[in-house]
C-alpha cells in the first residue's frame, strides 16, 4: 500500500520508474555536496546520473516530469543549477581565474543563446499557425512553406540544453588532468554549436515570413469544397481534446464514408487532428468562430452532432442545413436524454428505448424530432453463438468515470471495483480490465481504487505462469510496434506541425485500406495470442478496442453507460452493478438496459451465482430478456443499422434541400414584386 501511494504522489508507474526518481534526486542532492568538499569523481558521478536520469524520466514517466513543472523545477532551471555546481567545483578546486571567467563567460552565453533561439522558434511556430488546418483535400495551391527540419524545430529546448555537455566535460576533464586544453576544446563546441544552432534557425525564419495570409488560406480551403460539395458534416467540439474524447469522432467515420451523400469532418480544436483516426473523408479544423463563418457550403444539408457544447452555436447558425444529435453512445445517464437537443432539427437514437428516455423529458422533445437509425458501429460485434470460450471465463470489467460531478457518477470503482475484483480473481476467471479514458480526471478516491485494481492484477498474473507468458509477450513485441508503426503511416497523420500536414495534405483515395484493415486484424490476432487464454488484462490504449475486448469476453461487467447498450448487441450475458443497493423492481424501473442484466449488490454475494450462467449457459435465466432487449434497445436486425442510418440522412436531406428551394422561390417572388413596385412608383412620378 505505501509503495502504490508512494507511486501515486509522484505519479510513476512502478519499482522501475521509482528506483529511476530516487537516482535523479540523489544524483541532484550530492552535487552541491560534492561541489563543496570537493570531491571531482563523486562530482562526475552524480552529474552523469542526474543527467541520465532526467532524459530516462522523460520518456518513462512524463507526469513525474510535469509535476516538477509545476513546481518551478523545469528542465532549463535544473540545468542551470548543473552549471553552477560545477562552477563552485571548479572554484574549490583552485582552477586558474582565467578559467573560471572562461567557464561563466561561455555557459553564460550558452544561456542567452537558448533564450534567443527559443524566442525565434516562437515567432517561427505563431508565423505557421493556420486559421485552418486540413486533411485529405488539396492544398498545394495555399502556398504553404515546408516546414523547419525537425532537428531544429521539434524538442529544440532539449537538444539545445544539452550542448553544454562539451563545456561540463571538457571541464571536468582539465580539473582532473590539471591541463587547460580540455576545457577549452569544450568551451569552444558548446559555444560554436549554440551559435550555429541559432544562425540555422534564423534563416528559418525567414521562410517563415512566406506563410500566406488568412484570407489566402481560407480562400484555398473554399476552393477546395467548392470542388468537393459536401452535403453531410460531422461537426465536433470538446473544451479540452484529447485521446479520451475523440472517440466521440472516431466511432462515427466507418459510418460517414459507407454513406450515399459526400461527407465532411468538422473540428473545433487543434489537438483533435492529433487523435482523429484513419478517413479518406475531408477534414477541416476551424478554431476560430469568425473562420467557421468564413466556410462556403452552399451544398451542405444535414449536420451531425455527436456531443453538446458550446462551439455548437457557431453550426447551428447555418439555417440551410438540417441539425440532428446523434450522440456518442447510448445510455441511461442524463446526457442521453438532455434537454438542450431540443436546439436540434432531429435527434437520432438507437431504438425505441432512446425515444422513451426522451419522451419521460417532459415538454422538451417532440416525437416527431426522434428517429430510430440503430448503431451502424455494432456490425462487427460477434454474436454470443458464434463465441468460442477459453479455458478459464473471461469477464470484462469496463466501469464507467466519475463524471463531472456526483450528481452524475454512475462509476462502481469507488464503491466496490476493488472487492469486486478480488472476488472475481477469488473465483478463478480471466479478467479483462478496461476503465473509463477519463477515470480518474475528477476523484481521486477513482485514481485509487484505478492503481489498486491494476496492481491486484497484475500480482495474479505473476502468481500464474509469469515466466512462459512474459516470454511470449516479449517475442510478439517486435511485431507489434512493427503493425503500429505502419498503422501510423497509413493513418492519414503526417509528421510536423499543422501548417506541415495542411501543405502535405491531399485528396482521399482508397490506397491503402485493405493493408489497414489485415494490420488491424493480424494486430488483434497477435495480441491476443501472445497473452494466452488465462492472463489477466489491463486496457488504456486504443488498441485493443473495446469491441475487440467484447469479442474476448464471456461476460461483461459494468456501470450504468453506453458500454453496456453496445454489448448489448452481442446478447451475452453482462451485469450492471448496484452500488448503491437499490430494489431490483427499482433500479430495472430506473435503467432500461437493466432489464437484460444480471444485477450485482454492493457487497458482490451474488456474483458466484451469476457466473454461473457463464459456466453453465442453461442456466442463463436472463438470456430471453436480452432478446427483447436487444431489439428495444437498438432496433430491429433488418434493415440493417447502417441502412436506416443511410436512410435518415437521405429523407434529411431531401426535406433541407426542399426547403431551401421554397425559400429562394419566396425570396425570388418577393424581388420581382419589389421590381414591380418599384417601375410602377417611376411611371407614376414620370
Amino acid at each position: 500500500m505505501t509503495l502504490r501511494w508512494l507511486c501515486g504522489v509522484l505519479r510513476v508507474r512502478g519499482k522501475t520508474d521509482l528506483l529511476l526518481v530516487f537516482l535523479f534526486a540523489a544524483g541532484f542532492a550530492a552535487l552541491p555536496v560534492f561541489a563543496l568538499l570537493p570531491s571531482l569523481w563523486g562530482f562526475a558521478v552524480a552529474s552523469a546520473v542526474s543527467y541520465a536520469a532526467d532524459e530516462v524520466l522523460h520518456t518513462r514517466a512524463p507526469a513525474f516530469v510535469r509535476r516538477l513543472a509545476a513546481l518551478q523545477l523545469t528542465r532549463t532551471l535544473r540545468f542551470a543549477v548543473r552549471t553552477v555546481m560545477l562552477l563552485a567545483l571548479a572554484e574549490r578546486m583552485d582552477a586558474p581565474d582565467a578559467v573560471l571567467v572562461a567557464a561563466l563567460a561561455v555557459l553564460s552565453a550558452h544561456f542567452t543563446l537558448v533564450v534567443l533561439y527559443t524566442a525565434v522558434h516562437h515567432a517561427i511556430r505563431r508565423r505557421r499557425i493556420l486559421p485552418v488546418v486540413v486533411r485529405n483535400l488539396d492544398m498545394s495551391g495555399a502556398g504553404i512553406p515546408q516546414s523547419p527540419p525537425a532537428v531544429l524545430y521539434r524538442r529544440f529546448l532539449r537538444k539545445l540544453l544539452h550542448l553544454d555537455l562539451p563545456a561540463h566535460a571538457g571541464l571536468l576533464v582539465a580539473l582532473a588532468a590539471g591541463v587547460w586544453q580540455p576545457a577549452a576544446i569544450g568551451f569552444a563546441l558548446t559555444a560554436g554549436l549554440a551559435v550555429a544552432a541559432v544562425v540555422a534557425l534564423l534563416g528559418q525564419l525567414r521562410r517563415a515570413r512566406r506563410m500566406p495570409s488568412r484570407d489566402e488560406v481560407i480562400g484555398e480551403v473554399n476552393r477546395q469544397l467548392a470542388g468537393y460539395r459536401p452535403e453531410v458534416a460531422l461537426y465536433f467540439s470538446f473544451a479540452s481534446v484529447s485521446r479520451d474524447f475523440m472517440y466521440q469522432v472516431n466511432m462515427w467515420i466507418e459510418t460517414l464514408e459507407q454513406l450515399d451523400r459526400r461527407p465532411l469532418i468538422i473540428l473545433r480544436e487543434r489537438a483533435s487532428f492529433r487523435y482523429l483516426g484513419r478517413t479518406r473523408i475531408p477534414v477541416v479544423c476551424v478554431p476560430k468562430a469568425d473562420d467557421v463563418a468564413q466556410l462556403e457550403l452552399p451544398e451542405l444539408r444535414v449536420v451531425l452532432y455527436p456531443g453538446n457544447a458550446g462551439k455548437n452555436v457557431h453550426m447551428l447558425r447555418v439555417a440551410e442545413a438540417k441539425h440532428v444529435f446523434i450522440g456518442h453512445g447510448d445510455s441511461d445517464k442524463l446526457a442521453s436524454s438532455n434537454r438542450v437537443s431540443k436546439v436540434y432539427d432531429e435527434i437520432w437514437v438507437a431504438g425505441r428505448a432512446g425515444r422513451d428516455r426522451y419522451q419521460r423529458v417532459r415538454h422538451a422533445i417532440s416525437d416527431e424530432a426522434i428517429v430510430e437509425v440503430g448503431r451502424p458501429q455494432l456490425s462487427s460485434i460477434r454474436l454470443h453463438a458464434g463465441h468460442v470460450p477459453g479455458p478459464l471465463p473471461t469477464v470484462l470489467y469496463a466501469p464507467t468515470w466519475e463524471g463531472w460531478s456526483d450528481d452524475d457518477c454512475h462509476t462502481s470503482l469507488i464503491p466496490m471495483g476493488v472487492p469486486l475484483v478480488e472476488k472475481l480473481l477469488a473465483e478463478n476467471v480471466r479478467v479483462l480490465y478496461k476503465p473509463h479514458p477519463l477515470t480518474g480526471k475528477r476523484s481521486p478516491a477513482a485514481a485509487e481504487a484505478d492503481r489498486a485494481i491494476r496492481q491486484l492484477l497484475r500480482a495474479d498474473n505473476e502468481r500464474r505462469d509469469a515466466e512462459g507468458a512474459e516470454a511470449a509477450i516479449a517475442a510478439a513485441r517486435p511485431r507489434l510496434a512493427e503493425i503500429q508503426a505502419r498503422l501510423g503511416e497509413l493513418s492519414g497523420r503526417l509528421a510536423g506541425d499543422d501548417a506541415q500536414q495542411t501543405r502535405e495534405a491531399r485528396l482521399p483515395g482508397r490506397d491503402g485500406e485493405a493493408e489497414w484493415r489485415e494490420l488491424r486484424a493480424e494486430w488483434h490476432r497477435l495480441f491476443w495470442e501472445s497473452r494466452g487464454p488465462v492472463r489477466h488484462q489491463v486496457i488504456l490504449k486504443q488498441l485493443p478496442t473495446l469491441y475487440e475486448c467484447f469479442d474476448q469476453a464471456d461476460m461483461l461487467i459494468s456501470d450504468v453507460s453506453s458500454v453496456v447498450a453496445d454489448f448489448v448487441a452481442s446478447l451475452k450475458p453482462y451485469v450492471l452493478t448496484n452500488a448503491n443497493d437499490l430494489t431490483d423492481e427499482a433500479f430495472r424501473a430506473a435503467y432500461t438496459t437493466a432489464g437484460g442484466a444480471y444485477l450485482l449488490d454492493r457487497d458482490c454475494a451474488r456474483l458466484p451465482e451469476i457466473l454461473d450462467a457463464v459456466r453453465t449457459p442453461r442456466r442463463d435465466p436472463m438470456a430471453s430478456e436480452r432478446r427483447i432487449l436487444k431489439e428495444y434497445v437498438l432496433g430491429p436486425d433488418r434493415p440493417t443499422s447502417m441502412e436506416r442510418f443511410n436512410s435518415a440522412v437521405n429523407a434529411l436531406a431531401e426535406k433541407a434541400a426542399a426547403e431551401q428551394a421554397e425559400r429562394e422561390q419566396v425570396e425570388r417572388e418577393q424581388t420581382e414584386r419589389s421590381t414591380v413596385g418599384q417601375e410602377a412608383v417611376v411611371q407614376l412620378s414620370g
